[in-house]
């Protein structure tokens, strides 16, 4: 963890590191997944067994690759009662969140003589990929299931590496209540190639969503225009704004929050108070202690985490409009006063009683995010992300005499003699 003054000679420098700490794919990975890419297009399900049987030490046929129904029931008999009552109200909020989102097709017809609009058409099959490494994420489930159930998408499905053959019941039982058609028990690259082209066994998809390591974000970057994607997600991410107020125990465990999910993940607190981020530095310390993943959490505190001291509250906005973070919490008195300050974060965590894990869990709103600065331009997932939209246009005779001169007049300035003939010859019928 290192301790930064925004105002000393060499932060830029400093902090420059964490924000260049991302897995770069470059050109060794590149190849590799290329080469699966290719080897899963040629061969089908036999590369994907093949990769199955090596990553995932899962030796099985392709028929066998599907979660059948009865293992469904299975995952239900395993779950918790009150582990399902807490996945179905995740999936109860975050449906209402996101219907809130839709959208309906339109016609304007402002113009007695011209008809415009867009329709708006849910995708035909989507595929959802959960990571299923370092643990298991029900939540992603839900994040990635449920705007697509809202959309309206005719069939949800998802891909998630097993390994040894064991797929987690929570996983399951979520992708169930969330509304997925299908799941498959494959991961990496390999499924990533499997849904962007099919196989006997594995539909083709139209889009493909969800987060995973540095083979699987470069694998959708690869099949990207063969498909759709969501975004490349990189490390998470978090950056907390405070002003001195509120309770150092609590910043500490949310930075923590984010050091846990894995050793490249960032967790920032810029403060304008020093003394209370050498509390929370402190803290930090004491609650590592107690997590069950300290290691994976100390590595990404000590190689990534950062305690920046501002002079203004200004200048904490400033510096994080600039980094466009996944998570933001405005961790301040009065959080409500700055928000319209804040242009760039994927997810803004509004005062002292928000903690970050309250939007990865059920809030409501999506906990997949933009990361790695690219919330300058990218949003979260949404209903958006799951349907198409048409634009509608139509003329009558007497609305293309009206402007069809300048239409003409248009395409002669570029050139395009065909396209001012096509109206032309309308104007003088």
């Amino acid at each position: 963890m290192q301790f930064l003054d925004i105002r000393e000679a060499g932060f830029e420098a400093k902090f420059a590191a964490i924000v260049e700490r991302g897995e770069e794919s470059g050109r060794e990975v590149e190849e590799v997944v290329q080469g699966i890419i290719a080897d899963v297009r040629s061969r089908g399900d036999e590369a994907l067994l093949d990769y199955t049987r090596r990553f995932d030490r899962l030796d099985c046929d392709a028929a066998a690759l599907e979660v059948t129904p009865a293992e469904f029931e299975k995952a239900f008999s395993q779950v918790d009662e009150r582990d399902l009552a807490a996945l179905k109200l995740a999936v109860e909020r975050v449906t209402r969140f996101h219907e809130k989102q839709k959208q309906q097709s339109w016609l304007s017809t402002e113009e007695p003589d011209i008809m415009l609009g867009q329709k708006v058409t849910p995708l035909a099959k989507v595929g959802i990929y959960v990571p299923g490494g370092k643990a298991c994420y029900p939540s992603s489930v839900i994040m990635n299931a449920v705007p697509a159930k809202v959309a309206g998408v005719g069939e949800i499905i998802m891909v998630a590496p097993a390994p040894g053959g064991e797929t987690n019941p929570h996983v399951l039982v979520a992708a169930k209540l969330a509304g997925v058609d299908r799941v498959f028990r494959i991961g990496g690259a390999q499924a990533v190639a499997a849904l962007a082209y099919g196989t006997n066994s594995i539909p083709r998809v139209d889009k493909i969503t969800g987060p995973g390591n540095i083979y699987v974000a470069t694998a959708k970057k690869l099949v990207f225009g063969q498909v759709g994607i969501d975004m490349i997600a990189g490390p998470s991410e978090i950056l907390v704004i405070n002003d001195g107020s509120g309770n150092p125990a609590h910043i500490a465990a949310d930075l923590l929050s984010q050091a846990e999910h894995d050793e490249l993940a960032s967790s920032v607190l810029i403060t304008t108070e020093r003394s209370f981020g050498e509390q929370v530095a402190a803290e930090v310390e004491c609650q590592l202690l107690e997590l069950s993943r300290e290691a994976i959490a100390r590595k990404s505190w000590d190689s990534f985490g950062v305690i920046i001291v501002a002079g203004t509250l200004d200048e904490a906005i400033a510096f994080s409009n600039r980094i466009a973070p996944e998570h933001l919490e405005l961790a301040v008195e009065h959080p409500f006063e700055i928000l319209p300050l804040i242009s760039n974060a994927g997810a803004i965590f509004m005062g002292h009683y928000t903690p970050e894990a309250s939007g990865d869990y059920l809030a409501g709103p999506n906990h997949t995010l933009p990361t790695g600065g690219t919330a300058r331009f990218f949003s979260p997932l949404s209903v958006d992300d799951f349907v198409k939209k048409s634009s509608i246009i139509h003329f009558t005779k007497g609305g293309l005499q009206r402007i069809g001169k300048d239409i003409v007049r248009i395409s002669e300035l570029e050139g395009l003699d065909a396209h001012g003939r096509s109206v032309s010859l309308r104007l003088d019928s």
